[in-house]
């Protein structure tokens, strides 16, 4: 079974964001593999175990994404490819990644195509998706548990609050979902074996893509931090003034009234 996973790094899910002449800060900041990612990590390697095959691990980024690549392999993921675009492209959006991977993925034999539901930075959950349409291949997002029996798929995934079942064909493209499994640490055998793991690295060129086939289409306006929390604030005296107080700041500093 030829399993791959689509992975993004981001910021440290404890790391404090600054924002500096209108871009996030990066330097010095602490980034992991994309936490939903981790769950998709996860299970492509149990369905390898379970069925033989292999696994592979794609991101598109900078050089340094190797980094998290390399946990991967260390989790116990057999390949990785790092599609480095820092050279070619300034600002990519979900249409730039998912052209890329669609790319990627033409002269590639592919049974099962895990990411994770969300990026933890932009949260969008577009890439998975979009990659699927341009494949033209089937997907299922937000998936809680996923079997595989020859080439039919059975997945089950969250809706609101409540679960829904359905059943595929493979090749199919699934994103992963909080509490589809719960991801293992890299053992440090299986560190030392991700140094000598594959680690491909590719470009545009590689991919004949030039730039403007991947321009984003979205543009970012202005990156900002949410305001900060304000200190709350007690109010006094007997229950009939407290009332009329709290109507009166509702009204003209919450504004909500």
């Amino acid at each position: 079974m030829n399993i791959f996973v689509i992975m993004k790094r981001t910021f440290d899910t404890e790391e404090k964001i600054a924002v500096t002449n209108g871009k996030i800060a990066e330097d010095g900041a602490e980034f992991i593999i994309n936490p939903y990612d981790e769950y998709a990590v996860e299970e492509a390697i149990v369905l390898r175990d379970q069925h033989g095959g292999e696994v592979t691990v794609v991101t598109v980024g900078s050089e340094d994404s190797e980094k998290e690549l390399r946990t991967a392999l260390a989790m116990g993921a057999d390949k990785a490819v790092l599609i480095n675009i820092e050279d070619d492209v300034e600002n990519g959006d979900q249409f730039t990644t998912s052209t890329i991977l669609a790319k990627f993925f033409e002269d590639k034999e592919y049974d099962i195509i895990l990411g994770g539901n969300v990026a933890i930075d932009g949260g969008s959950g577009q890439v998975g998706p979009r990659l699927a349409e341009l494949l033209n291949i089937s997907y299922v997002t937000t998936i809680t548990k996923l079997d595989v029996n020859g080439s039919t798929v059975t997945i089950e995934r969250d809706v609101e609050g409540d679960s829904e079942v359905i059943e595929t064909t493979l090749p199919v493209l699934v994103t992963a979902q909080q509490g589809l499994n719960e991801p293992r640490y890299p053992s440090l055998p299986g560190i030392m074996k991700a140094k000598k793991k594959p680690l491909e690295e590719l470009e545009l060129d590689d991919l004949d893509l030039e730039e403007e086939d991947v321009e984003a289409k979205t543009k970012t306006i202005e990156i900002y931090l949410p305001p900060k929390k304000e200190a709350g604030r007690i109010l006094e005296g007997d229950l009939s003034n407290q009332v009329v107080e709290l109507v009166k700041l509702l009204h003209t500093e919450a504004k909500v009234v």
